[in-house]
């Protein structure tokens, strides 16, 4: 889930968290408090904590090694970030793993090479990877209306679940109206470990207009995968993170992947989570939070390594029949001028001498990850320890990160 995006939250929502008092890092504790005046503090720390390890050589050739750490160096001093981490792999197994940056700005540990992070919307890949399995098994069917799984939910105010279908659910063509747009920022900082029922989240969207008309445009909406997941524990009879546990997560060997519930702590080595709430403000440590105010749109945990394991079985066809995967990677435009483009619950990008990278990107209080693969067989995933607060190029940044590492794929 983007539970938070920069356009929204620089103003208001992070000045509201300074008054509340959500715990903060104080101008003593960090250099990165101010990326614009103490970008030669943070360089130098950077610099000196840029790590690289690997398990096969030929995982990134030397150039795309060293713009990688020139990438992730930027990250963690112009952009801002405490940390960030990149693990590529390539189709022979081989990986590389490279941190920048502290996971801790008070001790200044370093990044951990098997962090977990929050990774927000890239939860909806597994939540469709799920419900596109039980259209293999004819449990769902994707153009049938979302009335037919839950009857009386998408109602109202002009929502009328029986025009809307599941597949415009996952694509984001549903024109179901965006809880990001009107959940109260006040309500999650004011008791960040209180429990959201997604029912309610549902509830607090539904109650105001659609954007389009069903199938008639695309507007990324966090409440569609709300949906998604009730939608799954209503044919299943299990939750959505039960259901991803046994079909994906175990079958993979995920040992670093957790669907969280309302467990506010993130299991195992992790960095702290940070918000900054303005230029010149200090960092706010925002690592525990109650995870199901982002529910089946954005509450996962897991790590660089995992998330590479799951983009290749998923992109590949370990986790879907052929059918399904045709249907997950049937795209349209976005609008964006990069020419991003998105499937059902995975967008794909052009690659450069390449062709396509499959993926998806996910912020959350805290963390920011992106993640993409290649039907070649190599995988990157890119991860940093502040959102909101790094600068305007940090996103892409993490994506140039990414596209340099699956560039590798057209080598041996």
């Amino acid at each position: 889930m983007n539970v938070i995006k920069r356009r929204r939250v620089r103003g208001g929502l992070l000045t509201l968290a300074v008054a509340m008092g959500v715990a903060a890092v104080t101008p003593a504790d960090t250099p990165w408090r101010n990326t614009a005046v103490t970008a030669t503090t943070a360089e130098s720390t950077a610099a000196t904590s840029t790590t690289a390890t690997s398990t096969t050589a030929t995982s990134t050739n030397a150039a795309d090694h060293t713009r990688l750490r020139a990438l992730l160096r930027r990250l963690t001093t112009v952009d801002g970030a405490p940390g960030a981490l990149v693990e590529v792999r390539n189709r022979h197994g081989g990986s590389s793993m490279l941190t920048s940056g502290v996971a801790d700005v008070k001790s200044h540990a370093p990044i951990h090479r098997d962090s977990r992070f929050r990774i927000g919307s890239m939860t909806k890949s597994f939540v469709a990877t799920v419900v596109l399995q039980l259209v293999g098994e004819h449990r769902v069917a994707l153009d049938a209306p979302v009335e037919r799984y839950l009857p009386g939910v998408v109602r109202g105010h002009g929502n009328d679940g029986r025009r809307i279908t599941v597949r415009q659910l996952l694509q984001h063509t549903s024109g179901v109206p965006d809880i990001l747009d009107y959940l109260t920022p006040r309500e999650i900082l004011e008791d960040p470990l209180a429990h959201h029922d997604t029912r309610d989240l549902v509830n607090i969207a539904l109650a105001h207009p659609p954007t389009f008309k069903p199938g008639t445009g695309w507007r990324y909406s966090n409440t569609g995968y709300l949906l998604a997941g009730m939608l799954i524990e209503k044919v299943t009879g299990h939750t959505y993170g039960e259901e991803i546990r046994r079909r994906v997560i175990a079958p993979l060997g995920l040992r670093e992947t957790y669907v969280p519930g309302d467990a506010p702590s993130i299991p195992g080595p992790h960095p702290r989570g940070y918000v900054r709430p303005g230029e010149d403000a200090p960092l706010m440590d925002i690592t525990e939070i109650n995870p199901s105010v982002a529910g089946p749109s954005g509450s996962m945990i897991s790590s660089g390594t995992d998330l590479n394991r799951f983009l290749d079985a998923l992109v590949r066809g370990r986790l879907l029949r052929p059918a399904q995967l045709r249907q997950m990677m049937n795209t349209r435009p976005t609008g964006n001028p990069d020419g991003r483009a998105y499937g059902l619950g995975l967008e794909s990008g052009p690659l450069p001498c390449v062709g396509l990278s499959w993926g998806h990107t996910g912020d959350v209080l805290g963390y920011e990850t992106i993640g993409g693969a290649t039907v070649e067989g190599r995988q990157a995933t890119v991860m940093v320890n502040v959102d909101p607060g790094g600068s305007d190029a940090q996103d892409d940044d993490m994506r140039a990160a990414v596209q340099t590492a699956l560039r590798g794929s057209r080598h041996p």
